[in-house]
């Protein structure tokens, strides 16, 4: 496993273990000030929007079809917003920074 840090809707950062294989929301939901991810990871919902750290923006592949839809629709949307379901981690990805985006 390997770390990510997480910058809460509070503006605190917390440093946790991210799960390979399953995608950034997995984690993020099992959180208390983690994102509420209603859908389940349907990419229906944009419950789990997170900004990618820039650093890290660049790593990850562009978001496709409904998660491009979705990122759209929100009026907090930025450039390195994405839909945490939609990023898969990987061992690559140690390090990872995020904000959990606010309620949209």
């Amino acid at each position: 496993m390997a770390d990510m840090v997480i910058v809460d809707r509070d503006g605190t950062e917390h440093t946790v273990e991210g799960k390979t294989g399953v995608s950034v929301m997995e984690t993020l939901r099992e959180l208390d000030y983690g994102i509420a991810a209603i859908c389940g990871g349907m990419c229906s919902c944009a419950t789990c929007h997170i900004y990618v750290d820039d650093a890290w923006a660049g790593r990850l592949p562009a978001a496709q079809g409904d998660e491009k839809e979705l990122l759209q629709e929100l009026s907090g949307r930025k450039p390195n917003s994405r839909l945490s379901c939609q990023v898969p981690f990987t061992a690559d990805l140690a390090g990872l920074k995020v904000v959990i985006a606010p309620d949209d």
